[in-house]
Formats: structure tokens, C-alpha cells, sequence
């Protein structure tokens, strides 16, 4: 039986979104939001209408009936925690988003869509592993502060897409494998899946520095620095997400500009690079010790994969652990589609969200 899926993707300032035919992409579109566009709204949610009808224009210019489509699956962020996998989208997850959100982010704005399209056509809607999910160990929860116990924000929808992905590359079944996601973008998290369950993490906060963010630092001068009045609350959190991790070495997030440098011959810029790799290799090794080094595979993904240089120096560190595969890009539609593949096809039956 041939399914269609289309899948959601808010971003602040873009939707993109895609159709995809038996796991194929028969149309990918992104539709970029101006400042003025998006400024005219009070807050995220309310742009929900003006994104959605621009999404059934482009559907409508494309030819494609949105009543030819089978299930829509939307990315979505601001909910307590959840396990992974498919949720299907009802009122008390809309309520939660309109009037609670755990984040207020525009992938929240994806199942308000989602949701919205769907009783258009009188089918389903679901989200698929959005960043609250949290299935870890609780070994893993205490962080050495009674207080701060830690919760799983990862990039939970790519990573565990790309361990799916690789389990059905190798004729494996994702639940019998032990393996470890490295997702490498503007933010770095890394996850470890044992059979089929996130059971730890290194979140982009408490782990590797990446282009933008500053990742683990020592804790002391952080302290110190947030008291020297140099910098206001608002900016000491911007000075560690937007402005940390690379940006705040080189002046730039783009890794591709980094490795121009190191091409013509920028020492500087190599040695911090190669910071940067180190640390996410030695983030991979501390997760190994949580499946007693029992790793079937590492996984690397997410935008910078796509650099020869960066999964090399971080290959040969690693390699020793596991063999290493390399699934670059975001592929978050792809994730989003697929999960809703797997449940119209049987394969996976979705949740129900509730509130507790």
C-alpha cells in the first residue's frame, strides 16, 4: 500500500517542510520568515495560521491535495518529558504548548500546525521524537548537585534516526545494538543507545564546545565571572550559547570558514579545531563506559559530518572503541516521516500524550 506523509519542521525565522511517498521525498520545500514578517505576532504560536496557509499555498502550487495525504508528523520541543518514539497530537498536548510550554520555541509551532491541517482532512496527527525526550538510566540523573538533577535535552530526533537508520543498513534490528550518536552542529550533543533506549547523554551545556556554544566549562570561574560585573544575566547566557565554543576563539560558527583557514596555514584556528574534536572524542569514550564498552557502533551526524577533516580526527581517536560510520546532515524531515512511516505501517504504535 503506497502511504504519503507530510512532515513539519518551524524553525524561528523558516518552516520547512516535505511530502514524502513510500519513504521518498516527491517534494522538499523551506519557506524563509522576515523579521518583519515574524515581528508583527506576539508570540511563537500565534504565527501558527500565517505558516500554515503558506504551507497549503505551496502544496496547492505543487498540485499535491493535502487529501491525498495519510498521516502529518510535526517536530515540536515544549513538553514535559516523554519517551521516544510517536506521540499522537491532541488537545491536552495543544493546550500544554498554547498556555504551558516547558520551551518556548518555534518546533512547537509544528504540532500546532500538524494538528490543525490534520482535522482538515480527518486523519492523524503525531510528533516524533522531540528534544524533551528522556528515557535515561537513573544512574545517569544525579549531577553532583542535589538541586540540579539532570534532565535529557539532546538532539534526540536526528540521533535516534540515524541509529534506526544504521541498524536497517546493516539487516540489524535497532533494539539488539548498544550504540553511540555524536550530532554535530551549531549546538554538539551526543547520546547512548542501549537496545533500542537513550539511556545517557551529553548535552550541548555540559559536554564539547561547538561553533556557537561553550559547552562544559570550570564551573568555579564561571561563577566568578557571572559575579564580576562584566555582564548582566541576559548577556553571561549569551556569552555561552551564541557566542561561546568556536565564535568566541575565531569570530565565526561557520566550520567551513575554520577549515579555510587551517588550509592556509592558520595555526591558531587548527588548534582549536582540533580542540573541538578532541573533546567530542572524549565525550564518545565517557559514554562507552555507561554500556561497560560493549559499543556496537559510533554514528556520526548532523551538519559538520560532512567534514572529511572533523570525522577523521575524530575517528582515529575513537575507532578502538567501535567502528565508526558517518550519516551527515540534519535530516530532520527525513526522521519526522519516517516515524510516521513506522506507524502506518504497524510498525510502531504511538503514544498518547497525557498530563499527569
Amino acid at each position: 500500500m503506497t502511504y504519503r506523509v507530510l512532515a513539519i519542521n518551524p524553525g524561528s525565522t523558516s518552516t520547512k517542510f516535505a511530502v514524502y511517498e513510500d519513504e521518498k521525498p516527491i517534494l522538499v520545500k523551506g519557506i524563509e520568515h522576515s523579521i518583519d514578517e515574524i515581528s508583527k505576532f506576539n508570540n511563537i504560536l500565534d504565527q501558527y495560521e500565517m505558516r500554515k496557509d503558506q504551507i497549503h499555498d505551496i502544496l496547492d502550487e505543487n498540485n499535491i491535495d493535502l487529501k491525498t495525504i495519510d498521516t502529518i508528523v510535526g517536530r515540536c520541543g515544549g513538553l514535559p518529558p516523554v519517551k521516544s518514539g510517536a506521540y499522537k497530537i491532541n488537545d491536552a498536548m495543544i493546550d500544554r504548548l498554547r498556555n504551558n510550554p516547558t520551551l518556548e520555541h518555534a518546533s512547537n509551532l509544528g504540532a500546532v500546525i500538524a494538528y490543525s491541517l490534520s482535522k482538515e482532512i480527518g486523519v492523524d496527527a503525531y510528533i516524533y521524537d522531540p528534544v524533551c525526550v528522556d528515557e535515561i538510566i537513573d544512574i545517569a540523573r544525579p549531577s553532583g548537585l542535589k538541586e540540579m538533577d539532570r534532565h535529557c535535552l539532546t538532539h534526540a530526533l536526528n540521533t535516534r534516526a540515524m541509529a534506526i537508520k544504521y541498524a536497517k543498513m546493516n539487516g540489524k534490528d535497532y533494539s539488539d545494538l548498544n550504540l553511540i550518536v555524536a550530532h554535530l552542529g551549531g549546538g554538539i550533543s551526543l547520546n547512548v543507545h542501549q537496545k533500542g533506549r537513550m539511556v545517557d547523554f551529553i548535552s550541548d551545556e555540559e559536554g564539547p564546545f561547538s561553533p556557537e556554544r561553550a559547552g562544559k566549562l570550570p564551573v568555579t570561574r564561571v561563577i566568578d565571572l557571572c559575579y564580576s560585573g562584566k555582564y548582566n544575566h541576559k548577556e553571561m547566557k549569551k556569552r555561552v550559547r551564541g557566542q561561546g565554543g568556536i565564535f568566541s576563539y575565531l569570530n565565526t560558527v561557520d566550520a567551513r570558514e575554520v577549515e579555510s583557514k587551517i588550509e592556509a596555514g592558520d595555526e591558531y584556528a587548527k588548534l582549536i579545531y582540533d580542540a573541538m574534536a578532541l573533546q567530542i572524542a572524549k565525550g564518545i569514550g565517557e559514554l562507552a563506559t555507561v554500556v561497560n564498552g560493549e559499543v556496537d557502533a559510533i554514528i556520526i551526524t548532523g551538519g559538520i559530518a560532512y567534514s572529511k577533516y572533523m570525522t577523521e580526527s575524530i575517528k582515529n581517536r575513537v575507532k578502538f572503541i567501535a567502528p565508526v560510520e558517518i550519516l551527515p546532515g540534519e535530516n530532520e524531515l527525513e526522521a519526522l516521516a519516517f516515524g510516521g512511516f513506522r506507524v502506518l505501517k504497524g510498525e510502531e504504535e504511538a503514544r498518547i500524550y497525557k498530563e499527569d
